[in-house]
C-alpha cells in the first residue's frame, strides 16, 4: 500500500507538472496513404480508433484488428462514414490466444497483397492468464505483438519501405525485466493486487521498448523501420479490469489534470507512422512527437537480445 501511494504521489507530480509546463504537439505531416495497407490492433476504441480514422482519412486501407466482432465492426462502420473511405475493415484478433494470432496472420496474408504499416496499439492491465498459460499482461502487451510482428515481417519487407510502430508508455521507466519470474511463472510479476498489476504493466511497456530496440537491429538493411512511443495519458478503457479504490483515485487524478482526448493521444503514433526522414532513428523511443532518450536498461543490447530469445520460446518460434 505504501508503494502504491508513493506511485500516486509521483503520478500526481508528473501530471500536474506536465499539464502546466508542456504544450502537447500535433503531428502536422501531410503524407497521403493511397494504395497503402495498415493494421491497427485495438483499433475499435481510444487511441487505436483515432489513429485508424486519421490513417483512413489519408487514404489508407485500414484493418482494425480487434477481439470483439461486434465492437470492431461497429468501429469500422463509424470510421467509414466519418472518413468516406470504404476500405476500413474489421478482422478478428485476440492477442490472448496464439491460435487466434496465427489464424489472423494466415487470413491476412492470403487476403491482402500489401502491408505497409503495422501499429501494435492494443494493451491491457488485467489479471489472469492467456489461453496459452502466459500471464495476461505479458501475453497481450508483449508476447502477442511480438508473435504478430514476426508472422507479418516478410510481407512488410516485400512492401518496404514500411514501418512497425509499438505503442509503449512513459510507465516503462518504472519497469524492469525479471527473467527468473518469466521463465518460472510465465509472468512479469507475481500477485494479483492492483499494485502488482500496475508493476506488471510497467514491465510490459519496458518489453515494448526493448522489443523495438532489438527488432531494429534485426531489420537493418531491409528498409523496414520500427519505433516505440509514449502516447500521453488518455481517457481509455485500458484499466477497465482494475477496480480497487486507489485505482479510482488515479483515474480521477488523470482525468482532472491531464487526460486528453484520443485524437490528441494519437499524435505521436501518427508521427512515428508517417513522419519523413526518421528512418535513421529506427529502434528509438518517442514522446510528444519528438525523440526521447530512454534509461540504460531500456536500450541494453544484452537484455533486449535475451528478451527476444525468451519471447521466441513462449510463442513456439524457437
Amino acid at each position: 500500500m505504501i508503494f502504491f501511494l508513493f506511485i500516486v504521489f509521483l503520478l500526481v507530480a508528473y501530471l500536474i507538472g506536465h499539464r502546466i509546463f508542456v504544450h502537447r504537439k500535433t503531428f502536422t505531416g501531410t503524407a497521403k496513404l493511397y494504395g497503402k495497407t495498415v493494421i491497427v490492433t485495438g483499433g475499435n476504441t481510444g487511441i487505436g480508433k483515432a489513429t485508424a480514422a486519421e490513417l483512413a482519412m489519408r487514404g489508407a486501407r485500414v484493418i482494425l484488428a480487434c477481439r470483439s466482432k461486434q465492437r470492431g465492426e461497429a468501429a469500422a462502420q463509424e470510421i467509414r462514414m466519418e472518413t468516406r473511405n470504404d476500405a476500413v475493415i474489421f478482422m478478428q484478433l485476440d492477442l490472448a490466444s496464439q491460435k487466434s494470432i496465427r489464424s489472423f496472420a494466415e487470413t491476412f496474408l492470403k487476403a491482402e497483397p500489401r502491408l505497409d504499416l503495422l501499429i501494435n496499439n492494443a494493451a491491457l492491465a488485467a489479471p489472469g492468464r492467456t489461453e496459452d498459460g502466459i500471464g495476461m499482461i505479458l501475453g497481450v502487451n508483449h508476447i502477442g505483438p511480438f508473435l504478430l510482428t514476426n508472422l507479418l515481417l516478410e510481407r512488410l519487407k516485400e512492401c518496404a519501405p514500411s514501418r512497425v510502430v509499438n505503442v509503449s508508455s512513459c510507465g516503462h521507466d518504472l519497469g524492469t525485466i525479471d527473467f527468473d519470474c518469466i521463465n518460472t511463472h510465465k509472468k512479469l510479476a507475481l500477485g494479483s493486487s492492483d499494485a502488482e498489476l500496475f508493476r506488471a504493466y510497467t514491465h510490459s511497456k519496458l518489453c515494448n521498448v526493448l522489443f523495438t530496440h532489438e527488432l531494429a537491429k534485426r531489420l537493418e538493411g531491409t528498409s523496414v523501420t520500427c519505433y516505440s512511443l509514449h502516447p500521453g495519458s488518455v481517457r481509455s478503457e485500458l484499466a477497465r479490469d482494475i477496480n480497487e479504490w486507489h485505482t479510482h483515485i488515479i483515474k480521477a487524478i488523470i482525468s482532472k489534470f491531464w487526460a486528453t482526448d484520443p485524437v490528441s493521444g494519437a499524435q505521436t503514433t501518427l508521427y512515428c507512422a508517417l513522419q519523413e526522414n526518421i528512418e535513421h532513428l529506427s529502434g528509438r523511443y518517442f514522446s510528444d512527437c519528438q525523440l526521447v532518450q530512454v534509461k540504460p536498461e531500456a536500450r541494453d543490447d544484452g537484455i533486449a537480445k535475451k528478451l527476444w530469445d525468451v519471447s521466441e520460446k513462449l510463442c513456439g518460434m524457437a
